[in-house]
Formats: C-alpha cells, structure tokens, sequence
C-alpha cells in the first residue's frame, strides 16, 4: 500500500467508527502499558469501539500522526475528533468526562486504572477492524 492509501484507510476507519482506539497491540492482547490502560478505561464504560494495531507496519503510525497531530500511540477518537493518548483518557475516565463523552453512566465502581491487573480487561468486546495495512 501507498502512504496515501494508509491514510485514507486510517481517515475511513476514524470517520466510520464512533469509537476508534488506535494502539500497539490489541485489547485483548496490548503490547504495551498505555496502550493497555487505554483499552482498560474504554472496557470499564462497556461501549463497542473499533481497535487498530499501529505497530505491524512504522508508516501507520506515522500517517496516524500526520492525521491527527498527536505523536504518541495511543490515540482515541470519538465521533470522528481526536479525544487524546493514555494520560487524558485516563483522567477523564476518573473524573466521569469519558463517560459523558460517550453517553454513558460512569461506572459506580470506577477503579484507577493502573497495572496489569486493571479493570475493564474482561469487560466489553472490542469490535474487531481488520488490520488490513500488515
């Protein structure tokens, strides 16, 4: 595939999920911290969202960040705009701000997301997005 090609595979993928998590690894196998704890937050709100390995092929990563001018992975999109990386979705999934974004209640028993161990990792399926760019 073209550079081009994997944009516009990228810039499809964001448009047509209403939650797109771009990460290294995938949720049920996350091959690396923040990207864990990212997919942990968005598991704990029980919502589908769309995940996308960025790690078999450097240029995905690169047209991901040219995209959405953010340079570090992970990267959340909801509705179509760049939510943020692991620290802010971390904070706005304590403080109830993932949730709203989402349209959905906070988890009453919403835990700090921190370690291997955290919660949400058997919640809510991802939806599966073929990475077809590897």
């Amino acid at each position: 595939m073209t550079n081009q090609e994997i944009r516009e595979f990228l810039q499809n993928a964001i448009a047509e999920n209403r939650v797109m998590l771009f990460m290294k690894g995938t949720p049920d196998a996350p091959r690396c911290g923040f990207s864990m704890r990212a997919a942990a937050a968005i598991n704990a709100m029980g919502v589908e969202y769309a995940a996308m390995d960025v790690l078999p092929d450097p240029r995905i990563r690169e047209e991901l960040s040219a995209i959405s001018g953010w340079p570090t992975i992970p990267q959340l999109f909801i509705d179509g705009k760049l939510i943020g990386g692991c620290d802010i979705v971390l904070e706005m999934y304590e403080s109830g701000e993932l949730a709203e974004a989402l349209g959905v209640e906070q988890p009453k028993d919403a835990e700090p997301i921190e370690g291997p161990e955290a919660p949400g990792q058997s919640g809510s399926a991802p939806l599966g997005l073929e990475n077809r760019l590897g």
